[in-house]
């Protein structure tokens, strides 16, 4: 969903700081000397939890009474540390249930068109998390962000296809996804999500229309850090094209008659 960046596959591990890069160091030393801002900083991620669950708690019935929402994998999340969560993106309900599914708190990388859709919605974003990404140019302020997030143990949702898919299918992603991963040096878990576009094709006024909706996660897949040379275009290519081919093999399997957990993970 993001930009594409300079990336290897060297899968050294790090510490939790060392996947920010100089810049990003710089600014969180900065804040540092400012007190009132690097305690407004310490303060806003629980402000963020706090609002996240709170309306996760009320969707979470919603969604498990009126849309038979049924979880599956969740064996395959880690069980802390930060991640990448890569899933198929029909319209908004995607990320509504990806929030309730997964056990921890998301923050999403949105489009500025997304982000800014009323006067309201920025305020409602940046208290939940979210992280403003511009597709059309790079974008190093959000990539800073993600890689202070993720430096910070969050989990970073991206939906790689970019805009939502409005045929109802998957389609190509794009090599922001795999740039991060690569230079954060974290895991990467692919989702499918069943379901969502049927709620919402044809409806007026984004009113979703009941509907059985489902999430299945995949096995993290770990693609390296960068450290000692430049990753190619056409590598950045072959790991995006590595996702995206996870995330269709689990939406095969979606559909699928398996065992699943309905209304997703207990807690947040």
């Amino acid at each position: 969903m993001a930009p594409g960046g300079d990336d290897s596959h060297s899968s050294a591990p790090l510490t939790p700081v060392s996947f920010l890069p100089p810049s990003t160091l710089a600014i969180e030393r900065a804040s540092d000397r400012r007190p009132c801002l690097s305690m407004r900083r310490r303060l806003e991620p629980e402000c963020c939890r706090f609002l996240y669950r709170l309306l996760r708690g009320g969707c979470a019935p919603v969604l498990k009474k009126l849309f038979d929402l049924r979880v599956s994998g969740l064996e395959h999340l880690p069980a802390s540390g930060p991640f990448i969560l890569a899933a198929n993106h029909h319209n908004y309900i995607d990320g509504v249930v990806l929030a309730v599914a997964l056990p921890r708190p998301i923050a999403f990388l949105v489009m500025p068109r997304v982000f800014n859709a009323s006067p309201l919605h920025p305020a409602f974003h940046r208290r939940v998390g979210s992280i403003p990404l511009n597709l059309e140019r790079p974008d190093p302020g959000a990539i800073k962000q993600v890689l202070r997030a993720l430096a910070a143990g969050r989990v970073i949702g991206i939906f790689p296809e970019g805009p939502f898919s409005r045929e109802g299918r998957l389609v190509s992603g794009q090599p922001g996804v795999a740039m991060m991963a690569l230079r954060a040096g974290v895991p990467v878990v692919p989702a499918a999500i069943d379901g969502t576009y049927e709620a919402l094709a044809g409806r007026r006024f984004y009113v979703p229309r009941r509907h059985p909706l489902s999430v299945r996660f995949g096995a993290p897949l770990h693609l390296g850090h960068p450290r000692y040379r430049r990753v190619t275009r056409a590598e950045r290519g072959e790991l995006t094209g590595r996702i995206m081919s996870e995330i269709a093999a689990l939406l095969e399997a979606n559909r699928s008659p398996v065992p699943a957990v309905a209304g997703g993970a207990a807690g947040s």
